[in-house]
């Protein structure tokens, strides 16, 4: 049986839907019922009416992976492992939740992986969690963690969950690890990459000048099923199909929401600005802050990131970026 943390995120929800198609027995772990019927809201729109049938199919199972009692008996008959489960933020104040479900319930998943004698891990992590050099024009598989630059917490959290997944591997576990990019794709519209088309739906003036990796979903999931059915072990893989500016990405959303295209280039001193009134605002008011120094860095950062090993070893062909934002803002316009 596969056992599927976050099962009721964006790479989760989708995952499931692959698992599913093929016939495969899963138990899946969520946290709330309200998630729980997000996740089945993707479920109905790629199997219409087979969807609630498909995904009562599944073996729900109601735990957080920090509660190593109840985490325990989800491991129960489980053979392999897709540990989607992370939370993401990038509020400086939230670093103790983030080292709570990155880094110690990772622990607790690769410690029960190695007590159940479980085959195989694939760890989901991010292109966050890879070194950065600046001498360098692209990044690879090979790029080097470096804790001498102002890392974003969500990086140092997602980093340390990669430590704990390579301490199993020296403990006897087999495992893979990918990092994606900005995930494209539909079900998820208030959080991560998906809350850019809501953003841009109602109306957005102001794109930045950085450059980042972006994949589809359908890849991502594609080659974690492949990876966990293939002879691959102790490695990780970059999963990003084009880097694009921050400026292409929001115009390609943009035309696929019949939206005015943002036109208007922010400036880094824009955006300090903008910053310290969400510090004031929030110090004074209790509002909530959507801007920090980490995510201003990364704004104006012209990252590049390699996809070659992936392609190589898989030979494998990534969905055009394009095509995800297309169909995702289609699925986005029918929700609305």
């Amino acid at each position: 049986m596969i056992l599927v943390t976050g099962a009721t995120g964006l790479v989760g929800t989708h995952l499931l839907v692959k698992l599913i198609q093929e016939k495969k027995k899963v138990r899946a772990l969520y946290r709330t019922e309200k998630k729980k019927e997000q996740a089945k809201k993707v479920f109905s729109s790629n199997f219409s009416e087979d969807g609630a049938a498909l995904f009562d199919s599944i073996e729900w199972f109601k735990a957080s992976i920090n509660d190593v009692p109840l985490l325990s008996e989800a491991f129960k008959n489980i053979t392999h492992v897709y540990h989607c489960a992370a939370r993401i933020t990038f509020n400086p104040s939230h670093y103790k939740k983030l080292r709570k479900i990155n880094i110690e319930g990772t622990a607790n998943i690769v410690n029960l992986c190695l007590i159940h004698d479980v085959e195989k891990l694939c760890h989901v992590s991010s292109i966050a969690a890879l070194g950065d050099d600046p001498s360098k024009s692209s990044l690879d598989e090979k790029a080097e963690w470096n804790p001498e630059i102002p890392n974003s917490v969500y990086a140092i959290t997602k980093y340390g969950a990669e430590m704990e997944v390579w301490r199993g591997t020296q403990e006897g576990l087999n495992a893979v690890i990918v990092n994606p990019g900005v995930i494209i794709g539909p079900g998820f519209f208030n959080t991560g990459s998906g809350y850019l088309f809501k953003k841009i739906y109602t109306g957005m003036k102001y794109y930045t000048t950085g450059t980042t990796g972006y994949v589809a979903i359908n890849d991502v999931v594609n080659v974690m099923n492949q990876l966990m059915e293939g002879h691959y072990n102790k490695e990780r893989y970059i999963l990003v199909g084009e880097n694009l500016s921050f400026k292409t990405a929001f115009s390609m959303m943009a035309e696929a929401l019949n939206k005015p295209v943002p036109k208007k280039k922010a400036s880094p001193f824009l955006m300090k600005i903008a910053f310290y009134l969400q510090l004031f605002s929030k110090t004074f008011f209790r509002t909530k802050r959507t801007i920090f120094k980490s995510s201003i860095k990364s704004a104006f950062s012209t990252t590049m990131y390699k996809n070659d090993k992936i392609k190589k070893e898989l030979t494998y062909s990534f969905t055009p970026v394009k095509k995800a934002i297309q169909e995702t803002a289609t699925a986005f316009l029918k929700q609305i």
